[in-house]
């Protein structure tokens, strides 16, 4: 007798990504403008600390604070890890060390790389300074990284590295960074656990297959292999739909980047019949001013698609309220 092969580890690469834009204070605005023209602003608290990177309330009383300093671009280690293999878009490609630099003339650590040929480079207390990044818009990437002192000065100086105290800096420049467009972005691998597997090659065949808890009875789709109110495995494999029933919606106006539809159109979820609980989809085929709850709907697969593409009416009267108000 011939054992059947086991059954293919489903994986796919995922990215979530979702870029912003802040606007800045004061604060935060002077000290992003001061890195683009090469100058290292901190902000000083009630009791006398200068932070590096600045905030705008003081972290022991709370109250506002406005009174921006100039710090030196040299500064000591106080602490470091090294990197022996970065990751993309870290600020330098080669092996670095991550350190907390308190810069001449601050009372708290910046984070940033030192680029140093190896571990034994770097100790708790070396003396580095800014390396400034030949092109600056005004980010913390202006700092490229911190350079040991014995590097080479870049102004030829016996003294470049020696601190300075901090100075008051009205934080006045031309042209200021008003605000910024910050990339939040997680690329990682997702593997399907028993559940979700056969629930995607479900779909890969045009099916929707969920899984039946057997305590309550409730059918889960997608399945997660438990029941979340129960408690215990779901193992009963149900097949639900194909048709289902808007059971509440939003009309998405804004569009989406990568996304090639058109707006306005509408997000539902959709009870499949069947189903212990809904999910969501688009729904196509009818002005998006014409959804409703209770609108019955059906998948529409586009070829080779393995999910449905969007869902649209059937025709069928509306559900009424009472067959689907739990699922709400």
């Amino acid at each position: 007798m011939t054992a059947a092969p086991p059954p293919e580890t489903l994986r796919a690469p995922l990215v979530v990504e979702f870029p912003f834009t802040r606007s800045l204070g004061p604060v935060q605005s002077a000290f992003l403008t001061g890195l683009r023209e090469g100058v290292v602003l901190g902000v000083k608290t009630s009791g006398g600390k200068v932070m590096v990177p600045p905030v705008e309330y003081d972290p022991v009383t709370a109250e506002e604070i406005r009174e921006l300093v100039e710090v030196a671009p040299t500064g000591t280690v106080t602490t470091w890890a090294w990197n022996a293999s970065p990751r993309p878009n870290q600020p330098l490609a080669t092996p670095f060390a991550w350190v907390l630099v308190t810069l001449d003339g601050a009372d708290t650590g910046l984070l940033h790389a030192l680029d140093a040929p190896g571990p034994d480079a770097v100790r708790t207390g070396m003396r580095v300074r800014v390396r400034w990044a030949a092109e600056r818009s005004g980010a913390i990437t202006d700092i490229a990284c911190f350079e040991p002192c014995d590097a080479g000065p870049d102004d030829g100086g016996p003294d470049s590295c020696d601190g300075a105290p901090a100075r008051p800096h009205d934080g006045a420049f031309a042209d200021p960074v008003t605000g910024i467009v910050a990339a939040a972005r997680l690329d990682y691998t997702y593997t399907p656990g028993r559940a979700q597997t056969a629930y995607i090659n479900g779909l890969a065949e045009r099916k929707t297959v969920g899984e039946r808890c057997p305590s309550c009875h409730k059918v889960y789709v997608p399945p997660r292999g438990a029941c979340p109110t129960c408690g215990v495995a779901t193992t009963d494999r149900v097949e639900v739909g194909p048709a289902g029933t808007v059971t509440t919606y939003c009309i998405v106006n804004i569009k989406a980047r990568g996304l090639d539809i058109d707006v306005p159109y509408v997000y539902a979820h959709i009870a499949l019949d069947g189903a212990g609980l809904a999910l969501h989809g688009r729904i196509g085929g009818i002005p998006y001013d014409q959804v409703r709850m209770g609108l019955r709907v059906e998948p529409v697969w586009t070829e080779g698609g393995r999910h449905p593409d969007h869902y649209r009416p059937t025709g069928e009267p509306d559900a009424d309220y009472d067959a689907y108000k739990e699922l709400i």
